[in-house]
């Protein structure tokens, strides 16, 4: 079970909101989709679940192509769109009654309690589906999307709206899930990359600009990550940016903290202690840190 995408373009007009990208989605693992609004995650995620077509390239679910046997991908994927579509006025049960007519599902009735019971929608389970929050109408899509068992999850910013005990109990359905399905996650929350995903491939204008495993993409982009370092008063960043080897300076959460994100390679723990020395400040704290998945994102997919 495994989605394979290989020079996969889309065009609209001259604009390529797809370019040329390629790579492997493969069972047993979540892999998370970022990248900025309009770097084309949307744009794969519909030609994957055959609602759109390329414009050149190829893509494979399970060894089915999207474009000539688009019947046998809808069957094998369950699809979770950024704009979940409900129908406001069926219930909850209603409407999965109705979902599994359109899978062909032996023993829906019995399909349906399961995942109810799995996406914790028992209490609401006999409501109009328009008088449920945002995160229980999530909770519902993802239902939908699980009905027919699919060997493949593609998952377009699922978790949006969730509460924070509803957030940990969807988080781990879906590292779940992942463990015998192919699972492609899509978000804009970075804690939720980390503590979801196994894989990550960031998308920015079109193109793949990275595809590694979260550590792996951490250390890629630098090799000492990045310096938190503490002063007795507060600093001109600018005159940080100075030290060699900084790439860029940002404020830390604690009072005259300062976060240095570094060049790859590079340690200037004794340059900056020689810059406390000859400014008269006294240096409170100094450690390595891992860039964060928010940084990393940020770093490669800056406008430049």
């Amino acid at each position: 079970m495994s989605v394979t995408v290989t020079n996969l373009t889309k065009l609209y007009g001259e604009q390529r909101a797809v370019d040329d990208i390629s790579f492997t989605a493969r069972s047993g693992e979540v892999l998370g989709f970022l990248g900025p609004n309009g770097a084309g995650k949307t744009t794969t995620m519909k030609i994957l679940t055959c609602y759109l077509s390329q414009s050149s390239g190829t893509a494979e679910v399970c060894g089915h192509s999207v474009e000539t046997d688009s019947l046998a991908v809808r069957k094998l994927v369950g699809y979770l769109p950024e704009h979940n579509p409900l129908y406001p006025d069926m219930y909850v049960r209603e409407y999965l009654q109705f979902a599994a007519s359109t899978h062909g599902i032996r023993q829906p009735r019995t399909r349906m309690a399961e995942l109810i019971d799995l996406t914790g929608l028992g209490r609401e389970a006999n409501k109009p589906i328009g008088a449920l929050s945002k995160g229980y109408r999530q909770r519902v899509g993802l239902a939908q999307a699980l009905l027919h068992d699919p060997e493949v999850l593609i998952l377009d910013e699922p978790t949006s709206g969730l509460d924070p005990n509803q957030l940990a109990e969807i988080r781990s359905l879906i590292q779940q899930l992942g463990k015998e399905k192919t699972v492609i996650f899509s978000t804009h929350i970075m804690q939720e990359v980390q503590a979801i995903c196994d894989r990550v491939i960031i998308i920015d204008r079109g193109k793949v600009v990275a595809d590694d495993p979260i550590e792996r993409l951490q250390r890629r982009l630098s090799g000492s990550s990045s310096l938190l370092v503490q002063f007795d008063r507060e600093v001109d960043s600018n005159k940080l940016l100075r030290i060699s080897g900084v790439d860029k300076v940002t404020s830390g959460k604690a009072k005259n903290t300062y976060r240095l994100l570094l060049k790859p390679g590079t340690d200037p723990r004794a340059e900056v202690f020689r810059f406390a020395v000859a400014n008269d400040l006294v240096l409170l704290g100094l450690s390595m840190e891992s860039l964060s998945v928010e940084e990393v994102f940020r770093a490669l997919t800056a406008a430049g």
